[in-house]
């Protein structure tokens, strides 16, 4: 079974990193926000903490971060982890207690608004700059808007990666 479980990390990791190269090939969309991206590798995980393992989450979220300092730096690495945790944090917390009360559309919300909030967070305490979280309504409105993008997202690619990742 712990083979098992560590191929299919292995796949989920893969498709994070293909999402997130997929994502950064597009340019910056002028209409959006200063730092506002989509979060197309942000899907995966949130799979896997709905329907795989909420501890393998973190593991995926701790590799993801690497896989942004190799290809974007230190900075951008930690805003991806703080972003990362906080909202796989925030998501097993409201799962634990709304259980099958509340929608993945709201959990998805949920997680880009608080993957924000993590961001400006760690941005916050690198740069020691309070002023910095003035910038915060802006990204929990992104964070609305985006997470309704990849809640609506992960329910029409769900039958895929049921598929995909059979237990």
């Amino acid at each position: 079974m712990r083979t098992k479980n560590i191929a299919l990390s292995g796949l989920m990791l893969s498709l994070i990193i293909v999402l997130s190269i997929i994502e950064s090939l597009f340019p910056a969309l002028p209409f959006l926000p200063i730092g506002v991206k989509l979060g197309l590798s942000n899907i995966v995980i949130m799979y896997s903490i709905f329907f795989i393992n909420k501890k393998n989450s973190f593991f995926l979220a701790f590799f993801k971060s690497f896989f942004v300092f190799l290809t974007r730096g230190l900075i951008a690495s930690l805003l991806s982890f703080g972003g990362g945790i906080l909202s796989i944090l925030i998501i097993i917390l409201f799962l634990s207690i709304f259980k099958n009360k509340i929608s993945y559309l709201t959990l998805s919300i949920l997680g880009a608004v608080f993957h924000n909030i993590g961001q400006i967070s760690v941005l916050g305490i690198i740069t020691n700059n309070v002023y910095i979280f003035y910038y915060l309504p802006v990204l929990i409105v992104s964070g609305i808007f985006m997470g309704i993008i990849t809640g609506v997202l992960l329910q029409a690619i769900m039958p895929a990666f049921k598929k995909i990742f059979k237990k």
